[in-house]
């Protein structure tokens, strides 16, 4: 069973090879926050972090579904969409771009705990048709270190690594240092929680074992 992944996030791809899976991974064509605007127009209130994961994550999915069907390249398969936030104080932080935003978001939240919000949506194309879909949302606290001084913010955020992840920080490369609680899953934190992903995959009637494509060591 092949998976097909809706993302170009390297953390993404190296946490699914580490768990024995080669996906295939397309560019999603998807205008977040034209369809997470359009969706808040629409209910009238703004987005709580649990519905813009989900939403999201179901657009790129859907967007990636589409595009292969489409092209007629598609057989046994699974597509999967997925999509990060980052919450402190009740408010949702994305990807911050620059390293002013990036900087402000970590005088922050040093020395604090927020939540990390990871969407999921699950698209089986057994036979190659799109068919019966699933999601979840998988929610895990971060807890930063409160001695971080300036001098080693300046240099992780003059890495260029926090400008383009949720939350302004990564567990798996650079940033794993300044972190030290992780109440969850951790995977969740990465951008895609490996357990809840094995659930759908469970409930779309597939087995998780049948996703293992690599070698094992």
């Amino acid at each position: 069973m092949r998976l097909y992944l809706a993302s170009t996030s390297p953390a993404r791809l190296m946490l699914l090879r580490s768990a024995g899976v080669e996906p295939v991974t397309l560019a999603p064509d998807v205008d977040e926050a034209a369809v997470a605007a359009e969706a808040a127009r629409h209910s009238g209130a703004p987005l709580t972090p649990h519905r813009v994961v989900e939403l999201l994550s179901r657009a790129k999915a859907e967007a990636v579904s589409l595009a292969l069907t489409r092209a007629g390249d598609i057989g046994d398969g699974l597509v999967l969409g997925g999509d990060s936030v980052f919450v402190i104080d009740d408010v949702i932080y994305g990807k911050p771009h620059t390293s002013e935003k990036a900087r402000e978001r970590w005088q922050l939240q040093r020395g604090r705990t927020g939540q990390l919000f990871s969407g999921h949506w699950l698209i089986d194309h057994t036979n190659g048709v799109a068919g019966q879909a699933v999601g979840a949302v998988a929610v895990a606290d971060v807890t930063f270190a409160d001695d971080i001084g300036d001098a080693e913010l300046d240099a992780y955020i003059a890495t260029g690594e926090p400008l383009f992840v949720a939350g302004a920080f990564t567990i798996d490369s650079l940033g794993a240092p300044f972190i030290t609680h992780i109440d969850g899953d951790p995977s969740t934190v990465v951008g895609l929680s490996l357990p809840t992903l094995r659930r759908l995959v469970n409930r779309l009637g597939h087995s998780w074992p049948s996703l293992w494509n690599r070698p094992s060591n």
